[in-house]
């Protein structure tokens, strides 16, 4: 007798992959060097004491979503929280996409969104990017033309190329289709512009946010969605009901109350990414420009490249696999400390790989 099996497609699938092997330098994964700040950390005893765990939390996250609110100049009805910014991407999946519908992605681009869009039962299409990973309005509107997606996604910055997308490339997107336009920006804080003042003016744009990054709490999975009204209440049908925990929902709102100490902690990344631009260039590869906390560089043999690396105690993320990113390998900005001992390991790696 045989198990179950789950449907053709997720079988066709595999899960998202990042490799989590242990070593004294990991820089893979887009996590914040910095460990929350020391009086937050202090603070969550109390925050569990107040805790009811009797009682099923606010189901609405309704202290947290004013909180949310107040800091983007939107009203709490623009606001959906959920654990972390890849199920907020799941629920709009499930909301406006699903069985029958299209997702459209430009690649390369973070590879959740297929997946998700996919596991949710949707049809993915792509379309290209030019050769500087921004988008062609051009290829913008053949997509939409072509494929009339429910959902179309864009990341900026971009993942994994670090890519700032022109505000005039949003803007040709919005003109083209009436159906939902997602601008994730997992990146903003360390890049120059945000779509955030946009959505009063657009009733079919989101922006989704995360907490993960500049205030290093990817272990408390929180995420958000600032998006008109309409879309929160979609929303908040297709998500699981008390799907946000009280203890996760009272202590982002204490996190809340330390971020200028974590604006300050972004101002060192983007300076140390610069450090790393740098570096990569004088060692003579081909750098991508980044507005994000990471470094997509090219080299000649980035299997071998990671490899060295990883013996040298050095994580990377290797995307060389990934469409039109041949050669290519992400860092992450790591501490001060750590971004030396990358950079020195890449060098002695390559010395070696160039013979």
């Amino acid at each position: 007798m045989t198990g179950p099996s789950p449907r053709d497609d997720i079988r066709a699938m595999s899960g998202y992959h990042s490799p989590q092997v242990e070593v004294a330098v990991r820089l893979n994964t887009n996590e914040s060097p910095f460990p929350p700040p020391t009086a937050w950390v202090e603070e969550l005893a109390a925050v569990a004491g107040r805790t009811a765990w009797n009682r099923y939390p606010d189901r609405e996250a309704t202290g947290l979503r004013a909180v949310i609110a107040s800091r983007h100049g939107v009203e709490p009805g623009n606001i959906f929280v959920a654990n972390g910014s890849n199920e907020v991407l799941q629920t709009i999946m499930l909301a406006y996409g699903g069985a029958g519908r299209t997702v459209a992605t430009f690649e390369p681009t973070y590879q959740m969104y297929a997946q998700i869009a996919r596991v949710t039962g949707a049809t993915v299409v792509s379309g290209e990017r030019r050769d500087d990973h921004t988008l062609d309005a051009r290829e913008v509107r053949r997509v939409v033309s072509e494929h009339s997606p429910s959902i179309t996604m864009l990341c900026n910055p971009n993942n994994p190329t670090g890519t700032v997308e022109p505000r005039a490339n949003l803007e040709a997107l919005l003109g083209a289709t009436d159906a939902l336009v997602v601008v994730d920006e997992a990146y903003a804080e360390f890049s120059e512009w945000s779509a955030v003042p946009m959505v009063n003016q657009h009733p079919n744009l989101v922006v989704t946010r995360t907490f993960s990054k500049t205030l290093s709490l990817a272990a408390l999975r929180v995420g958000y969605a600032i998006a008109p009204a309409a879309v929160v209440e979609a929303l908040s049908v297709a998500v699981l009901p008390y799907h946000l925990d009280a203890f996760k929902q009272a202590a982002t709102m204490a996190a809340l109350g330390h971020v200028a100490e974590m604006n300050e902690r972004v101002a060192v990344i983007c300076s140390e990414r610069r450090r790393i631009e740098e570096g990569l260039g004088a060692l003579g590869l081909e750098v991508f420009p980044s507005g994000a906390n990471f470094v997509l560089f090219r080299t000649d043999d980035a299997p071998a490249v990671w490899n060295g690396l990883l013996a040298e105690g050095v994580l990377v993320r290797d995307c060389s696999g990934w469409d039109r990113l041949a050669g290519c390998l992400r860092v992450t900005v790591g501490s001060g400390e750590e971004n030396g001992i990358f950079l020195g390991a890449l060098g002695r790696v390559l010395a070696g790989v160039r013979g």
